[in-house]
């Protein structure tokens, strides 16, 4: 990879003030960069930090006061290591670049002189939000800590899960201008190479200014760009990539956000929670069947109405029609334009409610859909009928545990409503096909999208449709090809 830091000279000078006096010309008018010029032991020092992502408490009681009020002479910043400072994280640097770098990130460089390189203290303290209750993925049962914004409290959160010497973290920095740290997280012996050999190779090639969010990196790691469904999945849990990683997947902590990515990924993950796996798997396996029966039916039922109603009226009991038909009665628009206005209403309600504060969020989301549905009714815009297809619609699409998954759902339930509107029964077949081919075509870093139900494996289903009890959870997933195959003995 090209160097990131070309408008800055490599050499560290052997003279503390032409570090300091490079320094300070390179980041001149940063109020906030602190630079500390002191001597000590007949030599000169040079210290430099930023206010507010340091720890000054750290600089001042284990690094200045040890220096400065030491009486031995000093030959430079080797003799400072290892006889004055007591401070136990610090590295050298050979390059400008380098030290710049750490100072960016909240670290402490030090310059001496007759020294040609500089010493990095790691004393980051900077703000950041406590380990709190993921808001995204509640659950009943199971831990309560959530990924933060900070990547090392989340690889500790992963730590105290995963106490094995084989779990390694790679380093990493992603972004020309924002250096933004990133951390490969897998199973030694448990990843497919293949596999962690070409998320490095599409990591090395991000070429963008800065990466403010996990979003980004998932963007231009996944293979189709123009798929509505996420090949990639993101989690706030700690528990959900420590199961992830013991399958054999590989886990990217961005830093500066709560979501971690995991790949590769299939579609059946959007459709477990953690829940499936904390009760007992009666309970799991009847949910999770609750669950699919609950995402076919939000994406079929409003275009079958629209399909009954305006073309295939014989499938539909005689008195459910006439009170179809009765309800029906005063609505100016056809079937497929009364459904499109109310998704559409709905998805304008949904939005709107995603960017309002919580104390107000669900109260809006009440008022607004009693509003909206009563106010159509009443207007003869919309039947009722109508109105209850679209409520058990919309409790449908919330069963799936991935907020994500379901816009990619929306789309194609308004694509069978289109194609409802034309050819009836016959279209919505054509949308599933359609779907489905789709879906068929879809991979994440060789993975098919659709494993393990297009491998037809039997050891595989044992965690798809339903969630059998764990002593049968011999094996790891056929579909993920990994090293390790027994979990389980």
């Amino acid at each position: 990879m090209e160097s990131r830091y070309e408008h800055i000279h490599e050499t560290i000078y052997d003279s503390a003030k032409k570090n300091m006096d490079y320094a300070k010309k390179l980041l001149e008018n940063d109020s906030d960069v602190v630079f500390r010029e002191f001597v000590a032991g007949n030599k000169k020092f040079g210290l430099i930090y930023i206010d507010g992502m340091a720890d000054k408490e750290l600089l001042n009681d284990f690094l200045l006061k040890p220096i400065m009020g030491g009486k031995a002479c000093l030959n430079g910043l080797s003799d400072i290591k290892e006889k004055i400072i007591t401070v136990s994280d610090m590295r050298n640097v050979d390059k400008m670049s380098d030290g710049i770098l750490a100072v960016l990130s909240g670290e402490t460089l030090l310059f001496a002189d007759g020294s040609t390189y500089g010493c990095v203290i790691a004393n980051r303290s900077w703000p950041n939000r406590g380990v709190g209750e993921p808001s995204g993925e509640s659950s009943i049962r199971g831990s309560r800590e959530g990924f933060t914004e900070t990547i090392r409290f989340n690889t500790a959160l992963l730590r105290r899960r995963i106490r094995d010497t084989r779990l390694k973290i790679e380093a990493m920095q992603i972004g020309v201008r924002s250096k933004t740290d990133v951390a490969i997280l897998y199973m030694q012996d448990i990843v497919e190479p293949d596999v962690l050999k070409e998320l490095k190779e599409r990591l090395d090639k991000i070429q963008i200014d800065a990466i403010l969010d996990s979003g980004y990196v998932e963007q231009y790691i996944e293979e189709n760009k123009f798929s509505p469904f996420p090949q990639v999945q993101s989690t706030e849990r700690p528990d959900v990539l420590a199961a992830a990683l013991y399958e054999g997947r590989i886990g990217i902590i961005v830093d500066n956000s709560p979501f971690v990515l995991i790949v590769p990924t299939v579609l059946a993950t959007f459709f477990q929670a953690p829940d499936d796996y904390y009760n007992r798997w009666i309970n799991g396996s009847l949910v999770r069947i609750i669950r699919i029966f609950a995402i076919m039916l939000a994406l079929i039922l409003p275009a079958f109405y629209v399909a009954a109603t305006s073309f295939h009226t014989s499938i539909i009991p005689a008195k459910l029609a006439y009170a179809m038909a009765r309800s029906r009665e005063g609505v100016p628009f056809p079937a497929y334009v009364e459904v499109l206005f109310m998704e559409f209403s709905l998805v304008l309600l949904v939005e709107a409610i995603t960017k309002l504060p919580k104390a107000i969020g669900s109260t809006i989301g009440i008022v607004g859909g009693l509003i909206i549905g009563q106010s159509a009714v009443s207007a003869g815009l919309a039947s009722p009928i109508m109105v209850i297809v679209l409520g058990v619609t919309t409790i449908s699409t919330f069963l799936i545990p991935n907020y994500i998954v379901t816009h990619a759902f929306t789309y194609f339930r308004i694509l069978l409503i289109i194609l409802a509107s034309f050819w009836g029964l016959y279209g919505i077949v054509v949308g599933i096909i359609f779907m489905l081919i789709h879906l068929t075509r879809l991979e994440s870093f060789g993975i098919p999208y659709l494993s393990p139900a297009v491998n037809l494996s039997v050891t595989d289903m044992k965690d798809m449709y339903v969630r059998l009890p764990f002593k049968i959870f011999k094996y790891r997933p056929k579909f993920m090809h990994t090293r390790d195959k027994i979990r389980q003995r």
